[in-house]
């Protein structure tokens, strides 16, 4: 199964996060959403995006057009997972939004959606990225528990692995 990861990051925390992911799936080409083009995105099977929440619960600056491209595309038979990277302690009541946003931009297309992960050990208010009690993807805190995030990606690496 050919996979991606592709990420928007202004601060480089979302593009070391992406960097950690690929080191536990070794395959799969790691790139920045800026530069993608409708080829680049239909090549692949499995796609995690990754994303981290701006201004008050925003999506990262470079997914605007990406998500018009990734929007205009029929990727029925992709199957996508989610990280996100917020800060619990500044933005508790709006952890990690932006991954929740770009959920359910993809949810309403339809497209599989794999990767959810739990909330347990986390501490923030509320998050648009939180259904059911569980997140809908990877939630990093590089800010605030940065210590926790290769604990994390290897185990939702293995989780998304034995879901595929």
């Amino acid at each position: 199964m050919k996979t991606a990861i592709f990420y928007g990051s202004s601060l480089g925390n979302t593009h070391f996060v992406a960097e950690k992911i690929q080191m536990q799936w070794p395959d799969a080409d790691c790139r920045s959403v800026i530069d993608l083009r409708s080829d680049d995105i239909l090549k692949y099977d499995f796609i995690i995006l990754g994303t981290s929440t701006w201004g008050v619960g925003n999506l990262q600056d470079d997914f605007e057009l990406f998500v018009d491209l990734l929007l205009s595309l029929d990727l029925r038979d992709k199957t996508f997972a989610l990280f996100g990277c917020g800060d619990q302690q500044t933005y508790p009541d709006t952890f990690c939004n932006g991954m929740g946003k770009l959920y359910h931009l993809i949810d309403v297309k339809g497209w599989k959606i794999i990767g959810d992960w739990s909330t347990d050990g986390y501490d923030f208010s509320e998050s648009e990225a939180v259904i059911d009690d569980r997140f809908v993807g990877l939630a990093l805190d590089e800010d605030n528990e940065p210590d926790m995030s290769d604990y994390r990606i290897k185990h939702w690496v293995a989780k998304l692995q034995q879901e595929l």
